[in-house]
């Protein structure tokens, strides 16, 4: 497999889980506390494993840097959203709204995605390079989803930097002084 279907695999999974959530009624308070942690489950550790192994290697090209610089950014936003609903949810308090905007944000940033970023990776990876990248990718997402909070902000924030700095900034992490 290539990296374009196990991203295309991961966002159709995603994209369902969020119709599912936004047709439920508040009465399905259990199912939905479910639900949200899959969303959870499935889009930190993609957004995590995508950004370091296929925005990163997008972002080594002048041409393709501003698509990788706008996944990370839509990316930020899904996050917020997604801890927005989660708290939304614990309090009762107009998690539709909420639901309804991330769903929205990640239709865009898919569509986005699948309409130009992964069409302009066509013409730079070779295939050999799009089977390894898949491969990473989908070793890096268990890792990624045993996570906490705090440390896959800390990846997020490492997958951004310069390679060279973050590895300073992971090894740091994991063996604080």
């Amino acid at each position: 497999m290539e990296i374009y279907e196990a991203l295309i695999k991961d966002h159709r999974k995603l994209q369902g889980l969020l119709d599912r959530l936004v047709t439920m009624s508040d009465a399905d308070e259990s199912q939905r506390a479910k639900i949200l942690e899959q969303v959870r489950d499935e889009l930190v550790p993609h957004s995590r494993a995508e950004e370091a192994v296929f925005y990163n290697s997008m972002r080594e090209i002048d041409m393709t840097k501003a698509m990788a610089w706008h996944g990370y950014e839509e990316h930020m936003m899904a996050e917020t959203l997604l801890r927005s609903l989660q708290a939304a949810d614990k309090i009762d308090a107009g998690w539709t709204v909420i639901a309804n905007k991330l769903r929205d944000a990640l239709n865009h940033h898919i569509e986005e995605e699948e309409s130009e970023m992964i069409p302009a990776a066509k013409q730079l990876f070779t295939r050999e390079e799009a089977v390894v990248m898949a491969d990473v990718f989908e070793k890096m997402k268990p890792e990624v989803r045993e996570e906490g909070f705090m440390q896959t902000t800390l990846d997020m924030v490492a997958n951004m930097m310069p390679t060279r700095l973050a590895a300073s900034l992971r090894t740091f992490t994991m063996n604080p002084k």
